[in-house]
């Protein structure tokens, strides 16, 4: 599979990436090669290896819980670039 530019233009704005020609160019050499790379291993016969969630064992750091205050609304808020009373305040993602 060959990426075309418009392609790597449409990724990149959904992004919301500002990417020169010259990115465009480079980042459509590069995600090439990973989908060239990605082919090959699909035709690799993994016919005889048994599935498998993840390599290594699983090791859970549970802490008990423990009732504790809660950070203070002006703690918390202080560094907040906006907000609207006690929130945060954020821009919408959605038109």
């Amino acid at each position: 599979m060959t990426l075309e530019r418009d392609q790597v233009a449409h990724v990149a704005m959904l992004a919301r990436l500002g990417l020169s020609d010259q990115d465009l160019e480079r980042y459509r050499e590069q995600l090439d090669a990973i989908l060239a790379h990605v082919d090959r291993l699909q035709q690799v016969d993994t016919s005889r290896v048994g599935e498998t969630a993840q390599i290594g064992g699983l090791v859970n750091a549970w802490r008990e819980d423990e009732r504790r205050e809660c950070l203070p609304v002006e703690a918390a808020l202080a560094n907040a670039p906006r907000r609207r009373r006690d929130h945060f305040e954020v821009g919408a993602i959605q038109e």
